[in-house]
């Protein structure tokens, strides 16, 4: 068999550096914004005292509808023909007002109803999803058409995936500083001061990208500016959509992502119970400490498998990076099992950097090979068309993660947890919840090993494609 073809990258391919980081900085607001809302909602449980079930399904209502607002920020910021781009503006705006809506979605006063809070935070919840999409969505879809270089792609988003743990770095941590007694008299108030300080956090560094960072087509769109009837719009929207949900290799990143990132996301909760009331005995502020320690051993870990990743992508395939990556993260899952130990705490933190290998391995590979697709799907259609894959990717994710909130809740109550017995659940009851934490991450992670063993796309392809492409439109479009 002969070897795979290797391409150089060309200087005028090349993002400078500083302009990976801009790109990079809303990484980090938008890490922050997708992972706070699960570490913090657990204060919905202990402070407000809401049951885990409807907590999940809280969770879980406003992702159901980024099945319309994601495409259709996707399909918006595909077509928009500003002077300042297709993505920018977008990009300002939303993360300004993400910030503000995330702030005063956590100033829930005391002494109210279950269904006082239960409605309350569905509808800051919804409002906050809305306001997330306007800023995601373009950001996602930016980074896809920053380089038309296959390996500058994955060093691009190696770039962003890296700064992007700096937020994953500091979200496990967010519940040991709300339960901190010398900073705040419970966690209801530490909610509602760290919901401000990461308000305003995601604010300055979600409108970094829309300032510093240049579009390299949005002249395409613009040469295509004609007036068009909110009928043909629309008809166009779902076209677009049919199309993309219809390209095979995407659906494949899709389907390998939803299985490796949201089998994880499924059993987060229960690392934090069985953490807290198994392996901890209900000692809350110990287990808080060693839920942040086992937090931030795998942002260490994710942070040095990233430039190994990126490395190796090149070497050996970004298919192939990925399939070593996601079966490390089964070993991971399954050492889950002898290492939660009541008698030893400290083995529980082993498991971490080999579950967090194919975690940073996954969105440094799937947003490289997403631009790929979208080339091919430019080849295919003669449509730029990053929004729209960008949105439906995320909202693939973000569906699997409120399936996971709401499946988490409801097979925490399976197993008999009850809040008040602390560490003095049944056996049966901690056996359930520990058989759930370690066989479904290893059960997804293999099915995303599957579903990636047949994706197509290889360099040499997508060297093909490219030059298909500038062949037709006659040059390479610069960045302005």
């Amino acid at each position: 068999m002969s070897k795979p073809a290797h391409y150089e990258t060309a200087p005028a391919d090349r993002i400078r550096f500083g302009q990976k980081i801009a790109y990079g900085s809303g990484a980090v607001a938008n890490n922050i914004l997708g992972a706070a809302l699960g570490y913090m909602s657990i204060v919905l449980n202990i402070g407000y005292g809401l049951n885990p079930a409807l907590i999940g399904l809280l969770l879980a209502i406003p992702r159901l509808t980024d099945a319309l607002t994601d495409p259709l920020m996707g399909y918006i910021s595909d077509n928009t023909t500003s002077r300042f781009g297709r993505r920018r503006p977008y990009i300002f705006w939303g993360a300004i007002l993400v910030g503000i809506i995330f702030a005063m979605m956590w100033q829930l006063p005391r002494g109210h109803s279950d269904s006082f809070y239960a409605w309350a935070f569905l509808v800051g919840s919804l409002l906050f999803y809305l306001a997330y999409t306007v800023f995601a969505t373009p950001w996602v879809a930016f980074g896809y058409e920053m380089t038309p270089d296959y390996h500058e792609r994955t060093r691009l988003q190696g770039v962003s995936n890296f700064m992007g743990q700096i937020g994953f770095f500091v979200v496990p941590w967010l519940y040991a500083i709300m339960e901190n007694d010398r900073w705040f008299t419970d966690s209801i108030q530490g909610v509602r001061a760290l919901a401000i300080i990461l308000g305003v956090l995601v604010a300055i560094l979600g409108v970094i990208p829309a300032i510093f960072c240049k579009e390299r087509y949005k002249d395409l769109v613009v040469a295509k500016r004609e007036k068009k009837s909110l009928g043909r719009v629309m008809g166009e929207f779902i076209t677009a959509f049919i199309i993309t949900i219809k390209c095979r290799p995407f659906l494949k990143l899709c389907a390998a992502t939803f299985f490796l990132f949201n089998g994880i996301m499924l059993v987060g909760s229960f690392g934090s119970y069985i953490g807290i009331f198994y392996v901890c005995g209900g000692n809350q502020d110990l287990g808080a400490k060693y839920m942040g320690l086992f937090g931030t051993l795998s942002s260490i870990t994710v942070f040095l498998v990233i430039p190994l990743v990126t490395f190796l992508s090149k070497k050996m395939g970004k298919k192939k990076i990925f399939i070593i990556s996601a079966a490390i993260t089964m070993v991971g899952s399954l050492l889950k099992w002898p290492c939660y130990n009541p008698s030893h705490p400290f083995l529980m933190l082993l498991p971490a950097p080999l579950i967090s290998f194919g975690m940073g391995a996954l969105f440094t590979l799937m947003g490289s090979m997403i631009a790929d697709v979208c080339d091919l799907d430019e080849l295919e259609t003669g449509e730029r068309r990053e929004g729209m894959f960008g949105s439906i990717f995320w909202w693939v994710v973000k569906l699997g993660m409120a399936m996971a909130f709401a499946i988490s809740g409801v097979l925490l109550n399976a197993t008999g947890f009850k809040v008040d017995l602390s560490g003095n659940q049944t056996g049966t009851t901690f056996f359930l919840m520990r058989i759930f934490d370690v066989l479904i991450p290893t059960a997804t992670s293999l099915l995303a090993i599957l579903v990636i063993a047949t994706f197509s796309i290889t360099e040499e392809k997508a060297h093909g494609i490219r030059l298909a492409l500038e062949q037709r439109r006659g040059s390479v479009p610069p960045a302005d």
